[in-house]
């Protein structure tokens, strides 16, 4: 016992001596709606054999967006603006020339058959279908055409080649397609003898030969290379080596593009709405602590400590991985913030619960009985919930891929928080003679006063389960016709609207910007600064008066503003974008019954997520009620909604399992009853930590954050309720339904407990 402390111990100081090491060195990358960035206009441009419509622009969108995630670019925006140009915001991008350069790129791939050396002339002996260009060490060559592009290309890698040492090369796959054609032109050069100058393959980017190798002499003649493998080299660099796997992978433009402007721009909540959420933050984040403190008290402080710490360990891991933090990452620790709250208040709650079962218990049994019982609750809802950010990130894209980095992070940090930390201090706390001597000042010495009243009033909740089923049903209805009477009121993210660029005379605050235009009738309008004295207002869909209004009110404010750009624009998040996250979203929650079904049964994995189901429409139809837009800042937290519902449906169904397994002959109603009386305790402060943080959000978070905060608010009271009174009577009336008809008493005592 003494060992495991302290290894737990050493464990602990070496997860906080590296994190703060990490904080000091490391500074986190903020995105660009919490610090601006680079803004790079696009323009396409027609070919003889490609137009440059519509329809083009919005390919042409959707391969840069593959590039600009395999830059490594978190959290970018690309939209659509008129009908040919693109624009690309990209935070925290530290050479915003080579960024612009690599989107602009057409990365046109062909492989070409040799037909020797071309002559001096100007056209060489060039004949029609043919090509001269210069190979590697600028020889010209004659190339016949084009016997395969990229679109046969599977994918490249850049690889450094340890074992001779020859350097950067880029590994390319063909698909199906692509290795018969890939093996008919190798077969054909290598029937040319070794040395000819026709036994080369030209590998041509954009009009430009970057590689033009023999086939090796091992490849025989009308055989090639039938592996649908094979390995552009030359003298690469390692950042010209990735540059040129990320092209091939992103797939040709359809059309060229060539950029058009390139400025820095601020961030889209503003100065004054990132430091009130900070301070608001900060606010609520004390008065949770306060609040378990006074709930808990000895043991209450040490965890808002461990609290403190699982907030260094979130912030250096997210600067160690390099990942941006944007509005949906902070959503994504609001979650795990409430996770690591809720991992400490069950072990409390167990610690309490042990303290009244037996007599005269120690402080430290009480304690190791507590994290011992409460570790398969907090295990199997962590669990869950890094499911869902594994997928979100490898499946998903944009805002959603966000939101599962900063998620899987704090899961992991709060983790560690809840059960290395805490327990490590706890342990030393109670094992002090001090405080053995006064067992009252743990807060694990009384039942608590919910435990109390409960215990008094001995509820019995799914006696009739149909009667909250029915209340359930009858909320459901009643915020669900929100959604057909007034409609869902989709946000600029999905379906675009209109950009103006101003030029202002003298230089105008975006906060100010934005609560003018808000006075003016137009409080979804995205105020953002845009170089030295600009300013972008991006709002939907408006008419000319509409416009014209706009204009007044930005000019009032600047002494006068001229529009530069006044152009519709396309959504931010596509129609790619959006298929991904419904993907990822549908994978993550089957991945979670999945799991539920293997740690439980069937029937709790279902009603865990049809409460989920439950709460997602709840929360949509009462934002359609209200007339709110569901924008990016809705869908995250309508992700973080997700992952708070799964998580407080779990706590209670391991407390059945327990119970369960106890008594086998009860039936599963009053397992349920019991199951609920034990874990309210939890679920009550557990909400309320939650809910003073995002109170102070609300109040104190400014205009930008209070659709936030409101989500939030709504998806967490709803997600308790849903938990307790939908979740566990779902599980209750699919058992007796799989029950079907009573058996002979015989057979009903012998199979009892193996449906239990």
């Amino acid at each position: 016992m003494i060992r495991s402390a302290r290894v737990r111990a050493l464990f602990a100081l070496a997860v906080i001596a590296v994190s703060v090491y990490i904080a000091v060195t490391v500074p986190v990358r903020l995105g660009l709606d919490l610090r601006g960035g680079t803004q790079i206009v696009l323009e396409t441009r027609s070919t003889p054999t490609a137009k440059a419509d519509r329809a083009a622009t919005d390919r042409t969108l959707e391969v840069l967006r593959g590039r600009v995630d395999a830059l490594g670019v978190a959290e970018p925006t690309l939209v659509r603006s008129g009908a040919h140009r693109i624009i690309v915001e990209l935070p925290g991008v530290q050479d915003p020339k080579q960024a612009a350069d690599v989107l602009g790129r057409t990365a046109q791939l062909t492989f070409h058959p040799v037909l020797g050396p071309a002559g001096s002339g100007k056209s060489g002996d060039a004949k029609a279908g043919e090509r001269v260009l210069p190979d590697e060490s600028g020889q010209r060559l004659r190339l016949a055409a084009s016997a395969m592009t990229g679109k046969e290309v599977k994918g490249a890698d850049a690889r450094f080649d340890q074992e001779t040492g020859a350097g950067w090369h880029v590994t390319v796959d063909f698909d199906r397609a692509g290795r018969a054609q890939w093996a008919k032109l190798t077969s054909e050069a290598a029937c040319r003898a070794v040395g000819d100058p026709t036994r080369r393959v030209a590998i041509v980017l954009d009009d430009r030969i970057i590689s033009s190798p023999q086939v090796a002499p091992s490849v025989a003649c009308g055989t090639g290379i039938a592996d649908g493998s094979t390995q552009i080299t030359g003298s690469f660099d390692d950042r010209e080596a990735r540059e040129l796997a990320l092209l091939i992978n992103g797939g040709a433009l359809p059309v060229p593009v060539e950029t058009v402007e390139q400025h820095t721009v601020g961030p889209t909540l503003g100065a004054q709405a990132i430091t009130a959420s900070a301070w608001a933050a900060a606010i609520g984040t004390a008065l949770t602590a306060l609040f378990i403190i006074v709930v808990y008290r000895l043991m209450g402080a040490l965890a808002a400590v461990a609290l403190l710490a699982y907030g260094l360990i979130s912030y250096a891991a997210l600067a160690a991985l390099g990942a941006t933090l944007t509005l949906p990452g902070l959503a994504g620790f609001v979650l795990a913030i409430g996770m690591a709250v809720d991992a400490n208040v069950l072990v409390f709650e167990r610690a309490r619960e042990e303290h009244a079962a037996r007599h005269r218990p120690t402080g430290r049994s009480v304690l190791t009985a507590g994290f011992r019982n409460a570790f398969s609750a907090i295990a199997d809802s962590n669990i869950t919930t890094l499911i869902a950010a594994l997928l979100l990130f490898f499946l998903a894209s944009g805002p959603v891929r966000g939101f599962g980095v900063t998620l899987g992070i704090g899961v992991v940090a709060s983790m560690v928080s809840a059960l290395v930390i805490t327990r490590v201090l706890a342990e030393f706390a109670v094992s002090r003679r001090w405080v053995h001597r006064r067992p009252r000042l743990t807060g694990l010495a009384t039942t608590g006063r919910v435990r109390d009243a409960l215990a008094r009033r001995d509820p019995r909740p799914m006696r009739r389960p149909r009667r909250w089923l029915a209340a359930s049903a009858v909320v459901l209805a009643l915020t669900g016709a929100g959604i057909v009477v007034r409609g869902l009121d989709l946000g600029v993210e999905f379906t675009g609207g209109r950009l103006i660029e101003y030029d202002t005379t003298r230089t105008v605050d975006p906060e100010r910007a934005r609560t003018a235009l808000a006075e003016a009738g137009h409080p979804r309008a995205v105020v953002r600064s845009s170089g030295e004295s600009g300013l972008t207002v991006r709002t939907q869909a408006l008419t000319d008066a509409q416009a014209d209004e706009v204009t007044r009110t930005v000019g009032s404010l600047g002494g006068g503003a001229q529009k530069v750009r006044d152009e519709l624009i396309g959504p931010s998040m596509g129609d790619e974008l959006r298929r991904n996250a419904l993907v990822a979203l549908g994978v993550a929650l089957g991945a979670q019954l999945l799991y539920l079904a293997a740690r439980f049964r069937w029937l709790f994995g279902t009603a865990a997520v049809a409460a989920l189901a439950h709460d997602v429409v709840i929360l949509v139809g009462v934002f359609a009620w209200l007339g709110k837009p569901l924008d990016g800042v809705f869908l995250a937290a309508l992700l973080t909604v997700i992952g708070y519902s799964v998580n407080d449906s779990v706590v209670v169904f391991d407390r059945i399992r327990e119970l369960v397994r106890r008594d086998r002959k009860a039936p599963l109603a009053e397992a349920t009853d019991r199951a609920i009386v034990q874990t309210l305790p939890r679920t009550v402060n557990t909400g309320m930590g939650a809910l003073l943080i995002l109170a102070s959000l609300a109040v104190l978070g400014g205009d930008s954050l209070t659709d936030f905060a409101l989500a939030l608010l709504i998806g967490i009271v709803v997600g308790t309720y849903s938990s307790v009174f939908t979740a566990a009577p779902i599980a209750v009336e699919l058992h007796r339904r799989g029950q079907g008809r009573p058996r002979p008493a015989r057979r009903l005592k012998k199979r009892e407990p193996a449906r239990t």
